[in-house]
């Protein structure tokens, strides 16, 4: 992590003719191929937005695409191969400060952090030679990309990923707001490390287990398919312990539809403090909610289905971690590093327990 350059002074850095030594600059023709781990591209007159939802179906997402999370930009990247050692992204006016991370052959090479209102990222100093480009997008806001420019003289071509999908759902622990930068919440460096190609679906405050999210995922391409739900359920006391396992159930089949035979993995609350022992207004503790979730699972498999699986939480993230929780459910930076740094050993053991 040593090599990340913090760039905190971003009057510099909005036009590039204002920042010394940067050559003269092109603009590269705006490419759905440039972007990865969207659902879907929406092209506006000013440039092309990335959603989380497909973008035409908004209305059938509320309220306001899936309560306003649907178009941050959490998991989505641009990829490109080039030689240039300076990339240019522009956008519209950055609801919120945000930061944006350039990885350079598989590693965190630059990340710059920008104030609400600006329009411009400008990756610098990149590597010498042709080379493969990761672009994070933030994980806590939208935007819409209006420019993509690279040094006049060089070249540079949309980078493939034939690495197998993965998709995963979640809440605000998935959609990784507080991690330090978006290369770093935890579905990215588990993604990296496991070898996935990543959609992540975190939706803070709202992964509520709406059956149009469960339709969304049935339809995405995927080779691997988490769930981690319940947190958000217990928050907003949006379903009774009489109504979560038919909606788990309703939840798994409709992705079933499409997924037959898809490892799909439903993993339960991480660790939650007081959310462990006090009940929510309908009556559901943490604790009780992994019990629903493990019993849905082993009903499910009981019916035959010999690709789904559970995790449980608390083994990923349990009351030995609660020093790293920020306000005693969300995890801080180290915690979103740990997850991921997890993550890998903790499917790998999830698989290897339904074969037994």
């Amino acid at each position: 992590m040593n090599n990340i350059r913090n760039v905190n002074n971003v009057n510099n850095v909005r036009n590039v003719n204002n920042v010394n030594n940067v050559k003269k600059m092109r603009n590269l023709p705006l490419l759905e191929e440039w972007f990865h781990g969207a659902v879907s591209l929406e092209h506006r007159q000013e440039g092309i937005k990335p959603w989380r939802i497909p973008f035409r179906d908004y209305d059938l997402y509320p309220p306001d695409g899936i309560g306003g999370k649907a178009e941050i930009c959490s998991g989505i990247r641009l990829r490109l191969a080039t030689a240039s050692r300076t990339v240019a992204l522009s956008f519209g006016p950055l609801a919120d400060a945000a930061a944006f991370d350039c990885m350079a052959g598989g590693r965190l090479f630059q990340t710059l952090r920008l104030a609400a209102g600006d329009t411009e990222a400008l990756f610098t100093g990149l590597p010498p030679g042709r080379k493969e480009l990761e672009i994070y997008l933030p994980q806590n806001t939208g935007l819409t990309l209006s420019g993509l420019r690279i040094e006049e003289e060089a070249a540079a071509e949309p980078l493939a990923d034939k690495r197998p999908r993965w998709v995963t759902y979640g809440s605000s622990i998935t959609q990784c707001v507080a991690a330090s930068s978006p290369s770093r919440t935890w579905p990215v460096i588990a993604a990296a490390a496991c070898g996935y190609h990543l959609t992540n679906l975190g939706f803070s405050g709202n992964c509520l287990m709406e059956p149009m999210a469960g339709r969304m995922i049935r339809d995405l391409p995927a080779e691997l398919i988490t769930l981690c739900v319940g947190v958000n359920i217990y928050g907003a006391a949006s379903s009774s312990p009489r109504m979560f396992t038919p909606l788990l159930i309703g939840m798994l089949e409709t992705i079933r539809e499409k997924h037959k035979e898809t490892p799909l993995v439903v993993i339960s609350p991480t660790f939650g403090t007081e959310r462990e022992t006090e009940e929510n207004k309908l009556g559901f503790t943490l604790p009780l909610m992994r019990r629903e979730i493990a019993d849905t699972v082993k009903l499910l498999q009981a019916r035959g289905d010999r690709y789904l699986h559970y995790m449980d939480g608390l083994e990923w993230f349990g009351p030995e971690d609660g020093d790293l929780l920020t306000d005693g459910l969300h995890p801080g930076a180290e915690g979103y590093e740990l997850l991921g740094s997890r993550f890998g050993g903790r499917l790998a053991a999830a698989l290897q327990a339904a074969r037994q």
